[in-house]
């Protein structure tokens, strides 16, 4: 790979590739995502393609002390964090994936947190989220659910494509979390954040 930018040819051979997990046990909030993009399949890296708001969201939240990039995500452990994903293959869009892969995902998800032992469990993307676990009317924000006695929270999916969600807004819901998750303060609902 010349510098840290894939070539076309090797984005093309990361389809199907497998990123390992950012994990250890009794994390404060695991991130699950939906899965690796084709950037993380060829880097090795979670939430690695440019435009993905993921990192800058999470220092923009407060949950890291400065702005870390997908090189850097072995350091989030030490902060209380960590990343997983519902699919672990790579993939060039998430739309590729089958219900039943997600639903499988779900499950598999369930099995990690009962390992892991996370307090929060934070899906990024509401549309990943409902199929996965049923729950066609679930909304961004904090759910009634519980994984294996982790608190569950639902992010956007912070994809530069996801236009309904701008870095700002983005930064604000993630902020809710990281004030109940990292703070232990009562989710407040934000009015304003748009739920798609």
């Amino acid at each position: 790979m010349a510098g840290n930018r894939p070539s076309a040819e090797e984005l093309a051979a990361a389809e199907g590739a497998r990123i390992p997990d950012v994990l250890s046990p009794g994390l404060r909030v695991l991130f699950c995502g939906i899965n690796p993009g084709l950037w993380s399949g060829a880097t090795g890296h979670h939430f690695a393609r440019p435009g993905n708001r993921f990192w800058p969201a999470l220092h923009a939240s407060g949950f890291t002390p400065r702005l870390l990039q997908p090189h850097d995500q072995g350091e989030l452990p030490a902060l209380g964090l960590g990343i997983t994903n519902f699919v672990a293959r790579a993939s060039a869009r998430a739309a590729e994936l089958t219900d039943e892969e997600l639903r499988a995902g779900g499950q598999v998800l369930v099995d990690k947190v009962r390992r892991f032992q996370p307090a929060w469990v934070a899906v990024v993307g509401i549309t990943a989220y409902r199929t996965a676990f049923g729950e066609r009317r679930a909304t961004v924000g904090p759910q009634d659910r519980r994984i294996e006695g982790a608190r569950v929270w639902v992010l956007p999916n912070p994809s530069g494509l996801n236009a309904h969600w701008t870095a700002g807004t983005l930064a604000a819901e993630f902020r809710q979390l990281q004030q109940v998750a990292m703070l232990g303060e009562s989710p407040q609902p934000d009015s304003s954040a748009p739920q798609g």
